[in-house]
């Protein structure tokens, strides 16, 4: 018993140290989506109301900054490959942390719209790299049957990101604009700084852009390719709480900044635990039924201001909205899996693509929703409309699909 004992210790060990590896691994993508994402976009949101009681730029102007970081993220994921060719991945996404950081600390004082749309444009860059390369570098150490759960410990760092920036802003515009600014560099660069030692050796970039190079040969199936658009109509859908819910809330209800931002924080705890919960579901049900499912639901949820503003819609909406933001990425990155099983070249390739068409759908979005805004006068409803429609669209597509024969459909 005393031999069999010590036989099991080293394997128990081993796995022990795997497990505690993987885990740290995580850690690490969830401060650099934290960072990137979580802090560098959506803590904009609840600024925009401030900076426009500051007179720092007015509410067209706003907007369009807000805009700017989402064209900054479309850049970044299309060229985040690239840099991690040239540069590994590693690599890049400590420099990408590092600049968001930077970042921060640039916009504490306004300087100009060009210089605030510049800064603003870069810290979308660096979400847009961050989306590509985090879970690309992670996953590989992760077994396949835990994948979903751990590609949602990674994209929790955006809902955690929305959740302090909604609670933590408050307090900190109680100091004034330039330190908040401040403040939120100041953690980024702590959040920077823990993580810097988490991330595993990469392979050398000339293996990585071998398999990149590879991965181009293949054709994907139908239902990878239209993933791509589903996931980009999803992006559309997105937009008009990201953008516009603590403005609708503080300046369209009349409510001011402090309700406004409390919608916000409830947003961030939906999207703490809405990765989580999708990621779960995704590894216990299958991604493609979890992803139609949450096409679904999240659909209503984005349309629910359209029939009521009562406390009770504003909140669900809020909630649901919140945990499908980076709920819906471990969905599509295991969906990416099942399309394409065989293939880690075609995998990373696809998820690259996808990424790449969420963001310039967003982008689009955000334009256009500000472009709207401007002509309505300040009129909410429709933005939240098109969004709600632009989910329903991607479900529609998606059971299209399902009626195709196996074969037509490639999944």
């Amino acid at each position: 018993m005393t031999e069999l004992q010590a036989n099991l210790k080293p394997t128990h060990s081993r796995h022990d140290e795997q497990q505690l590896a993987a885990w740290r691994l995580a850690a690490a993508g969830l401060s650099a989506s934290l960072v990137g994402i979580g802090l560098a976009r959506f803590a904009y949101t609840p600024l925009i109301p401030a900076l426009i009681s500051a007179k720092w730029f007015g509410a067209a102007d706003v907007v369009y900054l807000g805009a700017a970081n989402l064209a900054g993220y479309l850049a970044g994921a299309l060229l985040a490959r690239t840099a991690a060719a040239r540069f590994g991945a590693v690599a890049s996404l400590r420099a990408m942390m590092a600049l968001a950081t930077l970042a921060f600390f640039a916009s504490a004082t306004p300087v100009s719209f060009v210089w605030f749309f510049i800064w603003r444009f870069l810290s979308g860059f660096t979400g847009g790299v961050i989306m590509v390369l985090a879970a690309t570098v992670v996953l590989p150490h992760t077994s396949p049957g835990r994948r979903g759960l751990v590609g949602g410990v990674i994209f929790a760092g955006v809902g955690l990101g929305i959740a302090i920036s909604g609670t933590l802003v408050p307090l900190l515009l109680r100091q004034g604009l330039p330190q908040t600014w401040i403040g939120l560099g100041v953690l980024s660069a702590l959040l920077t700084l823990i993580s810097w030692a988490n991330w595993p050796k990469q392979m050398p970039a000339s293996q990585s852009q071998s398999a990149a190079h590879r991965a181009k040969h293949h054709r994907q199936p139908l239902a990878a390719r239209a993933l791509l658009v589903q996931y980009g109509l999803n992006a559309v859908g997105l937009v008009p709480h990201i953008l516009f819910l603590v403005d609708f809330v503080a300046r369209g209800l009349g409510q001011g900044i402090a309700t406004g931002s409390q919608y916000w924080v409830l947003y961030g705890l939906g999207a703490i635990v809405g990765p989580l919960l999708a990621g779960h579901l995704g590894d216990r049900a299958g991604f493609g039924p979890a992803l139609r499912l949450s096409f679904l639901i999240a659909a209503v949820a984005i349309l629910l201001p359209t029939v009521s503003t009562a406390p009770f819609s504003l909140i669900a909406s809020s909630v649901i909205v919140g945990g499908f933001t980076p709920g819906i990425v471990p969905l599509v990155l295991g969906r990416i899996h099942e399309l394409l099983p065989h293939s880690s070249e075609q995998q990373r390739a696809a998820w690259s693509h996808a990424t790449t068409s969420f963001a310039l759908f967003q982008a689009a979005a955000a334009y256009g929703f500000s472009f709207l805004f401007a002509r309505t006068g300040g009129d909410y409803l429709p933005i939240f409309a098109i969004g709600g429609g632009a989910t329903l669209l991607a479900l529609a597509i998606d059971l299209g699909l399902a009626v195709l024969p196996r074969k037509g459909r490639g999944g």
